[in-house]
């Protein structure tokens, strides 16, 4: 007897529904993009029992003629596709023609439709498989019910989940749909009850309706256009962040998709900014040429593949970086237990910030981005280099009696000068005397702002300065050595070496000139102008270590490990104290970086205390 037979047609349906419709939301999903498709400009979406019972959509699209609606319920039909040419090229959401065969072959289907130019419309109903035709007059556009999903496949209604889960299911794809599509004026019924009524308008009007009212206080705007693809949305300002990967929305020529590539590009672009556990919310348009996707490698076409991803990704990326850094993103602190800053879309309107805008800083930084191409004109590198290079000899010449003086003392500490350019750098200090700034502990940076305090770790603040000099060196290719009158020696294990002599190329472009011998001996002949002077040895064999740490636990790439080593051990220390122009160079060149507010190792370098804060704090409120 023939063993092999081909399934009954019957069958065959409801296993290929298996990978379609997997629960009520799968249904709303399909039955959506539909009427998208039918360009309908009002679309409503009527659940009951959490769409157990019913799943009605109902659309004011083009509607279908009495062919159309006939032919709509059989397996792989479809208007949208007519040659393999056109699967390289897909512009609708709905293209595969299963989805009505799918859903009618796993419940009861009713189609009404009636076409604008037709004066009588079509009532299709399939039941047990088979298809009933009727006429009457109905609304233009189509409405589709489903009703009793699963009724005929048991053990598929027994894994549906409680009422409250798969409405959930059902309310996150509607307001994905609905974001998608802001010019349409989307319902959603549950149980006879209005739960959402979106207006037809522009995207932030669908933002606020989706999300909060006072979502765009807690967003910044991106949006750049290319010839390759254009990039346009929301993204998260850092001190409204998600705990959840699900707050995250990207569309790929307005369909809902997931892709852990651009995910990732957004995710690289906050560089640190994010804490531990914390994910970007967005919400990210892509525009690109069809030809260039493939969104046909999942069933449910949730997920894209890119011909080009390296190239997608690079621009996602700076899209984003961009954006951040055309706005002040340092955090405020509160004094209660509670930060209302890290609850999602909690907004304090004090606490928010314009669009390039950076008054809410010392008065002495930069405020804009042509003073900052100024400041670094006036405060040039090697400017920091002598002030850094020199900095522990000052600071061991000052006399004891410096660090009981009053902060506010006229006299406290002298000036150092480096350079013949100290005329334009007095200048800079003694025209902001009234904005005075105080080094506590030896540790942080203290100076008020226009909305209250701003404290700065003197330490990360100087790595971050020192990780983009680094940065900079690496990429010129034009190493600058300062030679040491003496040169010193290193002897090292076999290992050691080995790396070293791997990361010459590197440590030469910093400014370390090394020579290696025999027997694991190494000289080191000169070094970058920022290692203090009589700790060479120690900075060279810190940033090893911290180099083969890095190297263990985190897998960075070469030369962004050897900034960060670099910076990390070369920057001043917690407990060296600095002179008052020394702290005011310091944030004024933390405040000319790409991203001033985190360390190259993800730790905050700048806080501020609102004046509302202390006010609270004395009872002024």
């Amino acid at each position: 007897m023939q063993k092999i037979k081909l399934l009954p047609e019957f069958i065959s349906n409801k296993i290929a529904a298996g990978e379609v419709v997997q629960r009520p939301e799968s249904v709303v999903k399909e039955l959506i993009e539909n009427s998208i498709d039918a360009n309908a400009s009002t679309i409503d979406v009527i659940v009951k029992n959490a769409g157990k019972t019913l799943i009605q959509i109902v659309d004011d699209g083009e509607g279908m003629t009495e062919d159309d609606a006939v032919m709509c319920v059989q397996r792989h039909a479809t208007s949208k596709i007519k040659t393999f040419e056109d699967l390289e090229a897909i512009k609708t959401f709905g293209f595969r023609g299963e989805a009505l065969s799918s859903i009618a072959a796993v419940s009861n289907l009713e189609v009404k439709t009636e076409s604008k130019d037709d004066e009588v419309g079509t009532l299709i109903r399939v039941e047990n498989n088979e298809i009933i035709k009727e006429k009457g007059s109905y609304s233009k556009g189509t409405s589709i019910s489903v009703k009793n999903i699963f009724y005929n496949t048991p053990a598929r209604r027994n894994f549906l989940k409680s009422n409250a889960t798969e409405l959930k299911h059902i309310i996150e794809t509607f307001k994905k749909e609905a974001l998608s599509q802001p010019s349409i004026h989307f319902r959603l019924f549950n149980d006879e009850d209005v739960i959402f009524d979106y207006q037809s308008g522009t995207l932030a009007e669908r933002m606020k309706s989706v999300f909060a009212e006072n979502i765009l206080d807690a967003v910044i705007n991106i949006e750049e256009r290319t010839e390759l693809m254009s990039v346009y949305g929301y993204i998260a300002k850092p001190s409204f962040l998600s705990k959840s990967r699900s707050d995250q929305y990207l569309f790929i020529n307005n369909r809902f998709v997931t892709n852990k590539s651009i995910n990732h590009a957004v995710f690289s672009a906050f560089e640190n900014v994010l804490e531990k556990g914390d994910y970007p919310f967005f919400v990210i348009f892509i525009e690109l040429d069809p030809a260039k996707i493939d969104i046909n490698i999942h069933p449910s076409k949730l997920e894209v593949k890119f011909d080009d991803d390296r190239g997608i990704y690079a621009i996602v990326q700076s899209v984003v970086k961009k954006a951040l850094g055309s706005h002040d993103l340092v955090p405020s602190m509160s004094f209660d237990n509670k930060n209302p800053d890290r609850e999602s879309f909690k907004i304090d309107s004090r606490y928010t910030s314009a669009k390039d805008d950076f008054t809410d800083r010392p008065g002495f930084v930069s405020q804009n981005k042509r003073e900052i191409n100024r400041s670094r004109n006036v405060f040039s590198d090697q400017d920091i280099d002598q002030l850094f290079n020199n900095m522990n000899q000052e600071i061991k010449q000052q006399e004891k009696t410096d660090s009981k003086s009053h902060p506010f003392d006229e006299s406290q500490g002298r000036e150092i000068y480096h350079s013949t350019k100290r005329t334009h750098l007095d200048e800079g200090v003694r025209s902001n005397e009234a904005s005075f700034i105080v080094l506590l502990h030896n540790k942080y940076i203290l100076t008020p702002i226009k909305s209250g305090l701003m404290i700065i770790d003197s330490h990360v603040a100087h790595e971050r300065i020192l990780y983009e000099k680094a940065l900079k060196s690496l990429n010129a290719n034009m190493p600058f050595s300062q030679q040491l009158l003496f040169s010193q020696s290193l002897n090292v294990d076999p290992a050691d070496y080995e790396l070293l002599q791997e990361l010459e190329p590197y440590l030469n472009k910093l400014g370390f000139e090394l020579k290696f011998f025999s027997k694991n001996s190494i000289v080191v002949v000169g070094v970058p102008s920022d290692v203090k002077i009589g700790s060479e040895i120690d900075t060279l064999v810190d940033i090893l270590n911290e180099f083969k740490k890095n190297q263990r636990e985190k897998s960075l790439e070469v030369r962004d490990n050897i900034a960060k080593s670099f910076s990390c051990k070369a920057a001043i220390k917690a407990g060296d104290k600095l002179s008052e122009n020394e702290m005011r160079l310091l944030v004024d060149q933390l405040f000319a970086t790409s991203m001033p507010y985190v360390c190259p190792h993800g730790r905050p370098i700048v806080i501020k205390i609102p004046v509302e804060e202390f006010d609270k704090r004395f009872g002024r409120t």
